[in-house]
């Protein structure tokens, strides 16, 4: 199982338009996936509903793609405190980590993708070399707000492609 995080808490996002078309790739290769949207889950305190979410999409995986837009220069605040409400010893060790950046400008969150890699390898995560920055996001998308850049899919096919070898 493959978990791809959606990493804001803005529901109808990009970000999520973006998560969506990686687990459409992953559907089509029949490997198994699901999304963790972070608006869809408290992430205000340590509960027992944040606890069965961790479990299920977290600790019982080994495979993680994060999904982050840029907020501020950075990765979300929301996606941050999600991390830091985890058990980390058990949620993030060994895991391996494919990340993804999305902006609107151009540089598609190359800072936050840093950023979170420093603080994954800390935890003992394992990030996968190939982060793929998405830039000017808002204008890769159709009329039905789905990624629909050829070269943009070609690349996170190339990505997926890297990750399943990993």
């Amino acid at each position: 199982m493959i978990t791809i995080i959606s990493g804001t808490s803005r529901p109808n996002s990009n970000t999520r338009k973006v998560a969506n078309a990686y687990k459409q790739q992953l559907d089509n290769l029949e490997l198994a996936n699901q999304i963790l949207c972070l608006h869809d889950t408290n992430m205000m305190q340590r509960d027992e509903h944040f606890t069965t979410v961790e479990k299920a999409y977290l600790i019982n995986v080994q495979q993680i793609i994060i999904v982050m837009p840029e907020y501020n220069g950075t990765f979300p605040g929301i996606l941050k405190l999600m991390i830091d409400l985890t058990d980390v010893k058990k949620a993030w060790p060994d895991k391996k980590i494919l990340l993804v950046g999305v902006s609107t400008g151009r540089a598609g969150n190359l800072r936050g993708m840093e950023h979170l890699t420093g603080s994954l390898m800390h935890m003992q995560a394992i990030v996968h070399p190939n982060r793929l920055p998405i830039s000017g996001v808002q204008n890769l998308l159709d009329a039905e707000g789905q990624l629909a850049d050829k070269a943009i899919l070609a690349g996170i096919a190339s990505q997926i492609a890297g990750f399943i070898l990993f």
